[in-house]
């Protein structure tokens, strides 16, 4: 394709994870499954949670604002791709570009944020347990769950608008199954020396930063618990922080290995293979590692898929009664 400035930009193409018709349906159904797997399984976290009171309270009211936003965050992604490929369309208008930008950036940070949140709520539970109730109260946090919107809606804000500014080039082929910020840019004929800027410096201050700040929890939590005394005593206070540490490992882990072989390789679409570790896979893994070491998040589960089969069953007892009424008569 021929190059050249275009002021006004009609649609990016993405090309997706592999161009070979025969793979087409194979990752359809691929992704397909996984998403649902991913929204079902978020969704059952987050009704279990508000279903049951004895989960009321601040550890539990983080990972139901968590699975919202792991849910939200693949929602933003993946519905395009499936439909992209069931039509065997690669288009994408430039405003849902753009949108889809804004909400990728800003589910991202609030991830990031979330995690963050939640290892100072441990820190505060493991290392001063008596004054957990009174720090901890349910004001401060939702104000800490409102901040974490807050501070992602004007990032993803500062990016959307920088990028409306933007002149592009006749080629508009993205080498990715969504509308990435940094192929985007790739793509621009105009100056991007502002975007790249703003780019390295949210990554300084939300990326790092919150790493850092669950860094220093977690040295402090094992410090507590080593002072424990008895073998039962840590064993309890470390399996509060399994699932999470969990979550953090996988979440920084998979985003460090993107950006380590994308480094390597080069290859945009060894990039875009790469991504989906972090924008499919963690959300799905999320609802499983929570779920599988803790014993209150099964049994509310259990209580509320019990719960609903009674109800099915209640709800269909009259019409039981009504059909069985007319087969005596």
């Amino acid at each position: 394709m021929e190059s050249g400035n275009q002021t006004g930009v009609a649609e990016f193409l993405l090309l997706g994870l592999s161009e070979d018709p025969e793979l087409q349906p194979l990752l359809f159904g691929l992704f397909l499954s996984m998403y649902l797997i991913t929204v079902l399984g978020n969704l059952l976290i987050i009704l279990a949670i508000s279903s049951d009171s004895h989960l009321h309270t601040p550890m539990y009211f983080f990972l139901s604002n968590l699975s919202f936003v792991d849910m939200s965050f693949t929602s933003t992604i993946v519905p395009k791709m499936l439909v992209n490929i069931w039509t065997e369309s690669k288009a994408i208008t430039y405003p849902g570009c753009l949108t889809q930008v804004y909400f990728f950036m800003m589910f991202m940070c609030m991830d990031n944020l979330l995690l963050t949140v939640m290892a100072c709520d441990r820190y505060v539970a493991i290392c001063h347990p008596l004054y957990y109730a009174v720090i901890m109260n349910p004001c401060l946090c939702g104000l800490l769950v409102l901040l974490s919107l807050f501070v992602s809606i004007l990032n993803a804000l500062l990016h959307s608008l920088l990028g409306l500014r933007l002149s592009f080039c006749i080629d508009l082929e993205i080498p990715h199954f969504f509308c990435e910020l940094a192929q985007i840019l790739k793509l621009a004929c105009s100056d991007t020396l502002i975007n790249n800027i703003l780019v390295y410096l949210v990554t300084s201050l939300l990326g790092i930063g919150p790493l850092l700040g669950i860094i220093f929890s977690y040295i402090r939590i094992v410090s507590s618990i080593l002072r424990i005394a008895s073998a039962s005593g840590k064993y309890k206070a470390f399996s509060t922080c399994v699932s999470h540490l969990s979550v953090v490992a996988l979440f920084y882990g998979t985003c460090v290995g993107v950006y380590l072989s994308s480094a390597a390789t080069l290859s945009s679409r060894g990039r875009a293979v790469a991504s989906v570790m972090y924008t499919v896979v963690t959300p799905m893994m999320n609802p499983f590692i929570y779920s599988l070491r803790n014993k209150d998040m099964n049994g509310a589960i259990r209580k509320l898929i019990s719960g609903t089969f009674s109800f099915s069953r209640f709800y269909h007892l009259p019409w039981v009664w009504a059909s069985r009424m007319t087969q005596r008569k």
